[in-house]
């Protein structure tokens, strides 16, 4: 393994991570269906005194991610490897993170799933992206 890719990797996926999920605030509802449950979420201005956390938890996880991705390459197109990668990624954080949050948490069905799509596209991107910036040596 190559470690200053996969902390490329890492950093690029956290990028890509991020933009996606802007995106997909302005298109999907999800900022609105947040709203609604005030006693379960942050309000916005508490959120942004403690978002470095969270930036720096993203970056960390995935730089995680892009070592998982360096360890399971089994060569072949980067985007098709990327997107095999993000989509098995996406499914484990649907059911391990948001469906099972809404379980314990008392939200409603329609905003994990608008949750469960978004992180899911996001983490879709972000091994596409973490695929196109790791380039394993030869096998």
């Amino acid at each position: 393994m190559n470690y200053s890719r996969i902390a490329l990797a890492g950093l690029g996926g956290t990028v890509a991570y991020f933009a996606l999920g802007f995106l997909l605030i302005a298109v999907l509802p999800l900022a609105d269906e947040i709203r609604q449950f005030a006693a379960v979420y942050r309000p916005e201005e508490s959120m942004m005194r403690v978002a470095p956390v969270g930036m720096l938890a993203m970056l960390v996880s995935m730089m995680a991610l892009a070592a998982l991705y360096a360890s399971a390459f089994r060569g072949g197109p980067a985007v098709a490897q990327g997107m095999r990668f993000g989509l098995l990624v996406g499914v484990f954080a649907a059911g391990s993170f948001v469906l099972h949050n809404y379980v314990s948490l008392n939200i409603g069905l329609r905003l994990a799933l608008l949750q469960a799509l978004a992180y899911f596209v996001q983490l879709l991107g972000a091994g596409v992206v973490i695929a196109l910036i790791y380039r394993p040596t030869k096998l």
